[in-house]
């Protein structure tokens, strides 16, 4: 049955539905101008900053991010510049300095800032903004390239969580994505970490890689464990080799099936499980005292362009190259090409390259995918009413919804609908049922 189903809504090109609408629907007409607009509208809430280090020592074939290779600091120096120009130009923007509740530093990898340049930047954003005392400060770590210098220098800044990205120890796994990447290389980054303060740990770890098989997920899976991080993303893993050209560089035919892909899935939610950690969402796993269980169980767990969180912030402000940001009326970019990026940012303008409008019905279809998304379930009427609209024949446009219910992935009863546990392995077609653009994006 579960493989009828995953050949039925498996579609490995739907959407993660981390944001809606999703990056596809984004239009070139929400530019500069309007990105101008809407940061000077912003209320004096408490926002969370976004910025992106794009730059990295070796590139791993898998990845489906914006990095450009870098062997020297040159290009570091030179796009921190730039970086703190955009911060500038934000600031200038908005009505007053910001409250900042949730950093996050991603890439790319940006612990190849160095200590002391890290350290200016921190400074030169709390100059610019109201840090509150508990703001969360994140961090992305490779651990190949991770050093005490830089441990010291995320301790001294205040960086309380880092996410350390793993995806797989297997060797054969890793020289089929060019990630070779030790235990004990992780292990040591994980210790350095405890040991100047930041406790807070996440793994990133991936199926459906090359030459990947069940044991060896289940394997990656338990090695992760004994070092405790607080909480794992297990992602699946998405070969558009089409749209990212270093995906070329994998061997298709050593890629697993789609149900080999869901066994794998399903090994490490059993491994993590058994090992005490709660499955939040669709990919994400915690020990029962961190932020996102929390957040899980107090029905306030968000979804951003990140994935999960338990960051409660209306607005999210990014910088750098190919960030997303929300500023309540909508969605901007900025342009995913560096130098693109510095020529706008070096001639006083915001970078912004493609954004969205929200509409009162993008707001509501927004609310009822994320709830889905985060609690597998939604009251669909409810949120409609809130939202002004009648539930009636909101619920009857969403056309896959009965065949949903009658293979027995739903369950709809007075306008709620829930996703069966069993099956949250497909809940982003039920979130597609909620989708009204997915015709016309590429997925």
């Amino acid at each position: 049955m579960k493989t009828s189903l995953l050949s039925t809504y498996g579609n490995a090109r739907l959407p993660w539905y981390t944001i809606y609408p999703t990056v596809p629907d984004f239009s070139e007409t929400v530019g500069a101008n309007t990105c101008n607009n809407w940061l000077s509208r912003l209320p004096d809430e408490p926002v969370s900053l976004y910025l992106h280090i794009p730059f990295c020592r070796s590139i791993c074939w898998y990845c489906g991010f914006s990095t450009a290779l870098c062997h020297g600091d040159a290009p570091v120096l030179g796009y921190l510049e730039v970086l703190r120009k955009e911060i500038d130009l934000v600031a200038e923007k908005t009505p007053q300095a910001l409250p900042v509740s949730d950093v996050h530093f991603g890439g790319g990898t940006p612990t190849l800032i160095e200590p002391a340049q890290f350290l200016a930047l921190m400074t030169y954003l709390r100059r610019c903004f109201a840090f509150t005392k508990a703001a969360t400060l994140a961090i992305e770590i490779d651990p190949r390239t991770f050093t005490i210098r830089i441990a010291e220098a995320l301790g001294e800044a205040g960086v309380n969580r880092a996410s350390i990205g793993v995806q797989s120890f297997d060797p054969d796994v890793q020289r089929s994505i060019n990630r070779i990447q030790t235990e004990a290389q992780t292990t040591m980054a994980v210790e350095t970490l405890r040991q100047h303060g930041i406790s807070r740990i996440n793994f990133d770890l991936i199926f459906g890689l090359p030459n990947q098989t069940v044991r060896s997920c289940v394997e990656s899976a338990m090695t992760a464990v004994a070092m405790r991080p607080n909480r794992l993303a297990v992602f699946a893993y998405s070969h558009v080799p089409s749209y990212m050209k270093r995906q070329r560089m994998i061997d298709e035919t050593a890629l697993p099936d789609v149900a080999a892909r869901a066994e794998q899935a399903s090994a490490i939610a059993n491994t993590l499980a058994a090992a005490g950690y709660l499955q939040i969402g669709l990919d994400h796993f915690s020990l029962p005292d961190d932020e996102l269980a929390l957040a899980q169980k107090a029905g306030r767990l968000r979804r951003n362009s990140l994935g999960y969180s338990a960051d409660t912030c209306s607005t999210v402000i990014g910088f750098g190259t190919s960030a997303i940001g929300r500023l309540g009326l909508g969605y901007v970019q900025n342009e995913v090409v560096i130098s693109a990026y510095s020529e706008h940012v070096s001639a006083g303008r915001l970078p912004t390259s493609k954004g969205y409008c929200l509409s009162d019905e993008d707001r509501l279809r927004a609310a009822i995918i994320e709830r889905l998304m985060c609690d597998l379930e939604v009251d669909v009427s409810a949120i409609c009413t809130a939202h002004g609209f009648d539930p009636i024949p909101f619920l009857d446009s969403a056309e896959s919804l009965p065949m949903l219910a009658e293979d027995g992935i739903v369950d709809i009863n007075q306008g709620t609908i829930r996703v069966r546990r069993e099956h949250r392995f497909v809940m982003r077609a039920v979130a597609a049922a909620f989708d009204a653009y997915l015709d016309r994006s590429p997925y």
